[in-house]
């Protein structure tokens, strides 16, 4: 029952903190409320007993990642800040609204047509080791994710160089 409370806690938390985070006009406060995010999924693993994954989790996402966007933030002048606040159209909103919408319903029939519910609902029961997560994320054969997570990484590595790109040629001008 304990469990079930914490999880609780940790999902209301998760999901107004990410919710604050897309609707602040501050990209200081977006960043914080990130961090609010990250931190919960961490807890989640520490209530799950991946310890190992909880504080990977802390250490490198909400430690480094923010650490990160936060110098990056610090890094881009007032000048260029200052234009991030646009004001919505409501027909910006409602086109979004209706993208969102489409993106629910076709995950929805992706979950029904391929019975995804009634699998996971079969393998509820059943535990997954550290060693199993582990290995599927950095394996090499069928199914497993070494490959993206390499690509994942490159691409983070280019987006931080494109940025640096765009600070230096403001501080020329």
């Amino acid at each position: 029952m304990a469990n079930l409370v914490m999880f609780c806690i940790l999902a209301i938390v998760i999901l107004g903190s990410a919710i604050m985070c897309v609707m602040t006009r501050s990209i200081m406060r977006a960043a914080t409320f990130l961090l609010f995010v990250l931190l919960g999924v961490a807890g989640i693993y520490f209530l799950l007993d991946y310890t190992y994954l909880g504080a990977a989790q802390i250490s490198i996402y909400a430690g480094g990642v923010i650490v990160l966007y936060i110098f990056a933030i610090q890094m881009l002048s007032k000048r260029s800040l200052q234009g991030i606040q646009e004001h919505l159209k409501s027909s910006k909103m409602l086109g979004g609204a209706l993208l969102a919408l489409l993106g629910f319903v076709v995950v929805t029939v992706i979950f029904i047509k391929n019975q995804f519910i009634d699998h996971f609902a079969l393998l509820a029961d059943e535990e997954v080791p550290v060693e199993k997560i582990g290995q599927a994320l950095l394996g090499s054969d069928k199914y497993q994710y070494v490959l993206p997570f390499e690509f994942i990484s490159v691409f983070l590595l280019a987006c931080i160089i494109g940025g640096i790109m765009i600070a230096r040629k403001e501080d020329d001008k």
